[in-house]
């Protein structure tokens, strides 16, 4: 490339609804040393997308106020261009990877986008399937790694049918720990095909007495998703673990019990091990990049089963 190139962006002029998202024209960053620039192929949209655009992840000290933020962490591409010192990775390769700085101006939502060569792993799969894959694995495999559960254990997954959850379930499964799924009565099928052992239905006042019910003196461990804090953490065992994917959920670690709030960390060999795992990877449907307006809508909207791929 000769550094003359434009490309277009979606960012967040200040702090709202839908609205504040635009398409504009910047030219193409280079990767520096130790970073690729990918074309990106496509793009997820996820929740921390929309408190990001809303001003809430600013508001609550996660990141500083802006006036123009650059939004997406999810991409799949293929690599335009390498920077001084990567040699893991070559013009040409397709990618995925995992942007996990908040406060920049640009995101995945863009044509091109830069990356550290840590952050991305090499990819077979079909790009719209493969960026939905980042943030929501990542973040199921690293719950689990701090709940610091052993093969045999029991683990209670919260919002088992959402994104993250979905991915708990799956990678609990392959660790050979046995699964109390929680979710809607209409994804108990879907669940017990992943594997899960049992199923407890998420509306029920007291999670934690039926949990205690199929698992008399709870379970050992517990990934809450969603956000269900002191009433999922009921369900664990005096000095068992606790680890919640949604920041200040964390209940008090009562009866000794570890609790952990998991933050992202982008990590490209750990993506290298979770494709290999052949996750499923579900996407409710695809838009163009100038419709990102609308792909937040859709999402804000609720409903979805998957989440929407952004396709430059």
């Amino acid at each position: 490339m000769t550094g003359t190139e434009t490309m277009r962006a979606v960012i967040a002029r200040g702090y709202g609804g839908p609205e504040v998202l635009e398409v504009i024209e910047v030219p193409v960053p280079r990767p520096g040393p130790g970073q690729v620039l990918i074309r990106v192929r496509a793009a997820t949209v996820n929740p921390v997308d929309l408190v990001t655009r809303s001003g809430a992840l600013a508001a609550a000290g996660l990141m500083a106020p802006r006036a123009v933020t650059g939004i997406g962490w999810d991409v799949a591409g293929t690599i335009a261009a390498t920077g001084p010192g990567v040699s893991a990775f070559s013009v040409g390769d397709t990618v995925i990877g995992l942007r996990d700085l908040l406060d920049r101006d640009l995101g995945c939502y863009a044509d091109y986008v830069v990356l550290d060569a840590t952050a991305i792993a090499a990819s077979d799969l079909p790009p719209v399937d493969a960026a939905t894959l980042p943030l929501n694995g990542l973040t199921a495999h690293q719950a689990l790694d701090l709940a610091a559960l052993a093969p045999g254990d029991t683990v209670l997954i919260t919002g088992a049918a959402g994104a993250v959850g979905g991915f708990a379930v799956e990678f609990a499964v392959r660790r050979r720990l046995r699964v109390v799924a929680s979710a809607s009565t209409s994804d108990e099928s879907l669940l017990r095909d992943r594997g899960a052992t049992w199923f407890v239905d998420r509306d029920i006042t007291d999670p934690a007495t039926e949990v205690r019910r199929l698992i008399p003196g709870g379970v050992d461990g517990a990934v809450d998703t969603a956000g269900l804090g002191v009433r999922a953490l009921a369900a664990v065992r005096t000095r068992g673990s606790f680890v919640t994917v949604v920041g200040g959920s964390a209940p008090i670690p009562l009866r000794g019990i570890r609790v952990h709030e998991q933050w992202i960390s982008a990590d490209g060999p750990a993506l290298t091990a979770l494709i290999r795992e052949h996750p499923t990877l579900r996407v409710a449907g695809t838009l163009p990049l100038e419709r990102a307006r609308e792909a937040h809508e859709r999402m804000s909207a609720g409903g979805l089963r998957g989440r929407l791929v952004l396709v430059p």
